[in-house]
C-alpha cells in the first residue's frame, strides 16, 4: 500500500534557507509542490554526477535569467547547453549596455517610431543592434579566416565558444562556459540577428558557412560517453527537441526537470510533458522526472537557490 504524504502548510520565519523553503514546498501542494520536487532532482543529478544537459529559450537571457545561468555554468551545473542563437547575440549585447524594463501593456506603434523592440515588458533599443553589427562583422572575417586554415566550415558550439573568448563581463554565460569548457550547442545559428548578419557577411565571403551537423558529432559522444544524463529544460521549441532528441541514443535521459508555460492540448513540443517523452525514448522514466507549470522566470531562481544552498 502507497503512503500519501501529509499536505503540510509553509512555516515562514526570518533568515529561512532557500533548500527549507523548497522543502516546505514539496508537500505544500499545487504548483508548489514541483517546485519542491525539482530542487530534490536537481541536487540528485548534481551529486550523482548526472552529465546534465541545460536548455532555454533566447527570452529567457532577456530578463533577469542570464545571469542566473551564469552563476550556473560558474559552479560547473551543466556540462552542456543547448539554446537558440538569440541567446547567444543577446548575452553578447548585455555585456556593451542594459535592456530596460517597460511593461506589457506599451503602444507598440509608438515604440517602433521610437527605434524600440519589446519582449514581453523588456525593451531593447535598436542602438543595440548596431552595436552587435559592429562587433559581428569583424568576428566573422576572423572566422572565415579560421575556416579557411582548417579547410572546413566551423561548428556552431565552435564560432559560440570564440565569440564567448572575447568576453571579459562575469555576468555573462558564455564568458562561464569558455571558463570551464561547456559547449553551447545552437541547431539553428541562421535565426535572429546573428544570421541576419551572416547574410550580410556572405555578401562579400560567399564561400563562408556554418557547418550546422558539426554540433551533432560532439553533442552524441557527449550522450553516449555518459554514465547517465539529465535534462533540465526551461521553456520549449526546438532547444528542448534538440536536447531530448539527442538522448535517444541512449534509451533516453535518466531523469528530467521541464519548467514551461506551455499547454500539452496542441500537440505541440513545447507543452509536452515528461510522460510523453517516455513514449519515444527521449526520457528513459517518468519516475525521474518533473514538470513545473511556471514562467522559469519565477520558478528557476528559486530552485537554483535551493540547490546552490545544498551544495554549500
Amino acid at each position: 500500500m502507497v503512503t500519501l504524504m501529509e499536505v503540510k502548510g509553509l512555516s515562514l520565519k526570518r533568515g529561512m534557507r532557500a533548500s527549507e523553503l523548497a522543502k516546505q514546498m514539496k508537500c505544500a501542494g499545487f504548483g508548489a509542490t514541483a517546485v519542491g520536487e525539482a530542487s530534490e532532482l536537481y541536487s540528485q543529478m548534481l551529486f550523482g554526477k548526472q552529465t546534465i544537459f541545460l536548455s532555454f529559450t533566447s527570452n529567457m537571457v532577456s530578463c533577469g535569467l542570464r545571469e542566473v545561468f551564469a552563476q550556473l555554468c560558474k559552479r560547473k551545473m551543466c556540462s552542456a547547453i543547448i539554446t537558440g542563437i538569440g541567446s547567444v547575440e543577446e548575452d553578447l549585447m548585455k555585456t556593451n549596455s542594459s535592456f530596460r524594463l517597460g511593461t506589457f501593456h506599451e503602444d507598440d506603434t509608438k515604440l517602433h517610431k521610437k527605434g524600440t523592440n519589446r519582449i514581453g515588458n523588456i525593451l531593447v533599443e535598436n542602438s543595440h543592434y548596431m552595436w552587435l553589427e559592429k562587433k559581428l562583422q569583424p568576428f566573422f572575417e576572423q572566422e572565415y579566416q579560421k575556416q579557411k586554415s582548417l579547410g572546413r566550415p566551423l561548428a556552431p558550439h565552435e564560432l559560440i565558444a570564440d565569440l564567448g573568448s572575447q568576453i571579459k563581463d562575469e555576468n555573462s554565460f558564455l564568458y562561464w562556459c569558455v571558463k570551464n569548457s561547456i559547449p553551447v550547442f545552437c541547431p539553428a545559428p541562421t535565426d535572429g540577428a546573428f544570421g541576419l548578419q551572416a547574410y550580410f557577411f556572405r555578401q562579400k565571403r560567399t564561400d563562408f558557412a556554418i557547418d550546422v551537423a558539426g554540433d551533432l558529432t560532439k553533442l552524441g559522444q557527449l550522450v553516449l560517453d555518459a554514465d547517465k544524463t539529465g535534462g533540465v529544460v526551461l521553456g520549449g521549441g526546438f532547444a528542448k527537441h534538440h536536447l531530448l532528441g539527442a538522448n535517444i541514443l541512449r534509451g533516453g535521459l535518466d531523469s528530467a526537470i521541464y519548467v514551461g508555460t506551455g499547454t500539452q492540448y496542441d500537440g505541440s513540443l513545447s507543452g509536452a510533458r515528461t510522460n510523453e517523452a517516455v513514449s519515444w525514448g527521449k526520457l528513459a522514466s517518468s519516475k525521474k522526472s518533473v514538470y513545473v507549470e511556471a514562467d522559469a522566470a519565477i520558478a528557476f531562481p528559486l530552485i537554483m537557490c535551493a540547490v546552490i544552498d545544498r551544495m554549500e
